[in-house]
């Protein structure tokens, strides 16, 4: 596990996500992984403040689950999505205690149809080693406009 690693990681995910490939993003995720996007800026509590999202992999796979469901018609034709990266930066890297974190400024395109939604903000992954390989323990993700009204985001910027 080094550092070139950590960043291939949070790259390897947007691609991913970007190629509609969501079992194998699930599979990156920590048995008690979450993915969260606070509804404030500078939201620290997840549980007593309401959020965008705050979903665990159960919850997760049952979002894949409905994307792929031939009743779905809000996915008739699928949506598609984009990320646009800067790299990675590193915040924590310790090995020895096996905590990970990066911060990732991104915009993500979303669209389906005629309907293009754009957002901008900040990805932030805490990972651990699980089996030898990175793990999400977290994924955060910080809207810039976090507290905007939102139509119905289908995917995972």
């Amino acid at each position: 596990m080094n550092r070139d690693g950590l960043v291939d990681f949070v790259y390897h995910e947007a691609s991913l996500l970007d190629e509609g490939r969501f079992d194998e993003w699930l599979a990156l995720f920590a048995p008690h992984g979450r993915y969260w996007m606070p509804l404030e800026p500078g939201q620290t509590d997840p549980l007593l403040v309401t959020s965008l999202l705050y979903e665990d992999l159960f919850m997760l796979r049952l979002r894949v689950e409905r994307l792929k469901g031939a009743r779905t018609f809000s996915q008739k034709p699928p949506s598609r999505g984009h990320h646009l990266l800067q790299r990675p930066r590193i915040e924590e890297f310790e090995p020895e205690a096996g905590r990970f974190v990066t911060a990732t400024a991104f915009h993500y395109v979303e669209t389906r149809l005629d309907e293009q939604e754009l957002y901008a903000g900040w990805a932030r992954h805490e990972l651990e080693i699980v089996d030898g390989a990175f793990r999400i323990a977290l994924k955060r993700v910080d809207l810039v406009n976090c507290d905007a009204a939102f139509g119905n985001i289908q995917l995972f910027p």
